[in-house]
């Protein structure tokens, strides 16, 4: 691919969270890289870029429409590395997916979604593995801290001769918002299941990604949307909005490594409340008002109200509210020799925005710039990067740390 014009193009400038990669990007790219953005309007492109500091302003503008598989086509060979901010990635993702896995390029995206990486790895994973291209999902927030936490912890207890994990679970806190377009992967998702009901039976299942669902372990996996529980310090939890597909991405990379992390892994994740009665309370909010949406989603009129109350692709909050929010995922892990293991993954920066930009362009420039693992095909980015990954973040300022209990 040296000869190719790019090495990183982000398609979806123009948007909100492509906003700011677009701004990451022109402030972290090293002097040289090759970097052009893409999106279905020149002059909407045009406008980000004449923001963006001077590093970014000559970047050339292309154009493309996530439906125009031959502009798609081009834009795949133009560059080594493509990473995508347009969503909901069911709606407008796969032909991208399948444009880069014809013609070798690595790609990139911010997808929470199960059934749309279930039926990329479907249309993509063995075209991918023949032209050499890496596709890595679940670039931002959504699942990097849970997927590369995990996959610390057990590379430091495969290096300790602590055997293999059991018994894995992350708690999350953070603050901050959900973004309009994560709101809108979660409206699509649920609108599949209700015109196509055994769908349900695929986004549901704990093994939904994994390459071999009959090579999966017999272990049994925690539930998604269990009630309010208590963690192991006595803090109240909730169920964890996104652990629906965290899991199964950190599932997909224990069987993508041939079950490295160990063959009798149960992994889990839920959100800390608090303590005491404050923190009772809250996961009880937590819990009830988590279902309510869901299900609101689903009907008719609740799912027109929601729509106005809760944010809309494109929207997001302001650069202070950004700054102010962070995230914080502590993994706790038993293994089979039962020595017991805690990874830190933690960032500062409201997580599905500013946090999710530093990921998803590290992402971007370790795929386009770094000698990466040598797997092809849909991969995960614990599999796709290995610790090269971690080495950027904790660059970028992020935390990622493993430490014996």
């Amino acid at each position: 691919m040296s000869d190719r014009p790019y090495d990183l193009v982000l398609f979806g400038a123009s948007g909100f969270v492509g906003r700011l990669v677009a701004g990451y990007l022109a402030e972290h790219a090293p002097a040289g890289t090759r970097i052009a953005l893409a999106g279905r309007t020149r002059a909407k492109v045009e406008l980000v870029r004449a923001d963006l500091p001077e590093a970014g302003r000559g970047w050339p503008v292309l154009v493309a429409d996530s439906g125009d598989d031959a502009a798609l086509a081009d834009l795949a060979a133009s560059t080594r590395a493509v990473v995508t901010t347009v969503g909901p990635y069911a709606r407008y993702g796969l032909p991208l997916v399948q444009a880069c896995a014809r013609a070798g390029t690595h790609y990139a995206d911010l997808t929470g979604e199960v059934l749309f990486v279930r039926d990329a790895i479907d249309a993509a994973d063995a075209v991918a593995h023949e032209s050499g291209a890496k596709i890595v999902h679940a670039c931002g927030y959504d699942s990097i801290p849970s997927d590369l936490a995990v996959a610390e912890l057990a590379r430091r207890a495969a290096a300790d001769g602590a055997g293999g994990l059991t018994d894995v679970q992350t708690v999350a806190t953070a603050k901050g918002g959900f973004s309009g377009g994560t709101i809108d992967s979660m409206r699509a998702q649920v609108a599949a299941i209700k015109d196509r009901p055994e769908l349900r039976r695929i986004a549901g299942h704990p093994y939904a990604l994994s390459p071999d669902r009959a090579a999966e372990p017999a272990t049994r996996q925690p539930r998604d949307a269990a009630p309010p529980t208590r963690t192991a310090d006595g803090r109240w939890a909730a169920p964890f909005v996104m652990a629906p597909f965290n899991t199964r991405i950190v599932r997909r990379s224990n069987a993508l490594a041939d079950f490295a992390y160990g063959r009798g892994l149960s992994y889990g994740e839920v959100m800390a409340t608090g303590g005491g009665i404050a923190g009772a309370v809250t996961a009880g909010v937590v819990t009830g008002g988590l279902g309510a949406v869901l299900a609101g989603m689903s009907f008719g009129p609740t799912a027109a109200l929601l729509d106005k109350v809760l944010p809309a692709p494109g929207e997001g909050p302001d650069a202070a509210a950004r700054a102010r929010g962070f995230f914080r995922m502590v993994t706790t892990g038993a293994t089979e020799s039962g020595r017991r293991y805690r990874s830190v993954a933690a960032g500062q920066g409201d997580p599905g925005y500013a946090a999710t930009a530093v990921m998803l362009g590290e992402a971007g420039l370790s795929l386009a710039l770094d000698d990466l693992p040598d797997r092809a095909g849909s991969l995960t980015p614990a599999t796709a990067f290995g610790e090269v990954l971690v080495q950027r973040l904790r660059a970028a300022g992020h935390t990622y740390e493993v430490t014996e209990l």
